[in-house]
């Protein structure tokens, strides 16, 4: 599946992603929140980052939102904007602060993991059905979403309802299930996610996540109308199912710096190869690729391989993916060898 969209239309972007970005705080050294002296800040949000990833590689990209008309709403439209994405349909409420949280460092699967949020009654969690300009939504070839939308608010919920509606005409959607058990309350989320991502054409899920099911055969059989699911496997790698088509490919060795952000990138990596209308093998290497530039830097944001470097690594065959191993400085090392070879 390649996504074509509107492509005769005016506002075209490769990419739409929808939800809630917030200021991030992240630790100057391992320990307790409560015994970190000083964080350093960041930009934190599943939707925007997999759009800041995709600018980053050379795609144009989109963010929807709504912040605080705040100082922290500021930084994150100006440092998102950075990136290349365009910012213009992200809505400030003067009545609603911006989100924001804490994190320890390290492994977010981790016992000792700590994430301190400072988000409800967010401006991101009055987002409702009748918000974002249905131009600007339906612009993108793709639009991505994810389940952490759907856990901020009722009406987060109806809007991803919305969204995720099977119509003719809208773009190719993508979601990925993010399933955070902390943002979710009194409401049955297994149920909610897993309805959600049935309206969608690509769903990203971890089997971690996949409502206690072992086998990536079993979420296949739980999610069947999708046309394109992607169950990653951790460590491991990751399966596609493609129609009647199975495809699986191992993850690379990767020296983990901060086992953050990969979940993103990977989206980003993938749907990248999926615009270029790479083939499902390729698509998922490339999306190994980007998760393995998230997991070498100590933030939630990379600075992804040069499109070449990615291509000619994705190609490699079998034994030779099998050998790669990579580890914190890469995608610059990559970049510079490139350049050099460039250089007569």
């Amino acid at each position: 599946m390649t996504p074509t969209g509107p492509c005769d239309a005016p506002d075209v972007v490769d990419v739409v992603a929808l939800g809630e970005s917030m200021v991030t705080f992240l630790p100057s050294r391992p320990g307790r929140l409560a015994d970190v002296p000083s964080f350093e800040r960041g930009i934190g949000g599943a939707e925007s980052n997999v759009a800041c990833v995709l600018a980053a590689a050379g795609h144009s990209a989109r963010w929807i939102s709504k912040v605080g008309d705040d100082a922290f709403g500021d930084h994150l439209v100006e440092t998102i904007g950075a990136y290349g994405v365009d910012v213009a349909h992200v809505r400030r409420d003067p009545g609603r602060p911006t989100g924001i949280y804490f994190r320890t460092a390290g492994d977010r699967a981790g016992d000792a993991h700590e994430v301190a949020y400072y988000r409800a009654g967010s401006a991101a969690s009055a987002m409702s059905a009748t918000d974002p300009d249905p131009a600007a939504v339906r612009a993108g070839r793709v639009l991505h979403l994810s389940g952490i939308t759907a856990a901020l608010s009722g009406t987060c919920l109806d809007l991803m309802c919305e969204l995720t509606t099977r119509r003719p005409g809208r773009p190719l959607v993508s979601f990925d299930v993010n399933h955070r058990p902390g943002l979710w309350r009194d409401t049955d989320a297994p149920t909610v996610l897993r309805d959600l991502a049935r309206g969608a054409d690509l769903v990203f899920v971890g089997q971690d996540e996949a409502w206690g099911l072992h086998s990536a055969e079993a979420v296949r059989a739980a999610l069947p109308e999708p046309e394109v699911l992607v169950v990653k496997q951790g460590a491991a790698g990751a399966t596609v199912f493609h129609d009647s088509e199975v495809t699986f490919v191992p993850a690379p060795r990767v020296d983990v710096v901060v086992a953050v952000g990969a979940g993103d990138a990977f989206a980003a990596g993938f749907l990248s190869a999926t615009l270029r209308g790479l083939p499902v093998r390729d698509r998922l290497r490339h999306g190994h690729l980007m998760a393995a530039a998230a997991l070498t830097v100590p933030g939630d944001l990379a600075t992804p391989p040069a499109r070449e470097h990615a291509d000619r690594l994705a190609a490699l065959d079998d034994a030779a993916w099998g050998r790669l191993r990579l580890g914190p400085g890469w995608t610059e090392e990559t970049q510079r060898a490139d350049e050099e070879v460039r250089t007569p």
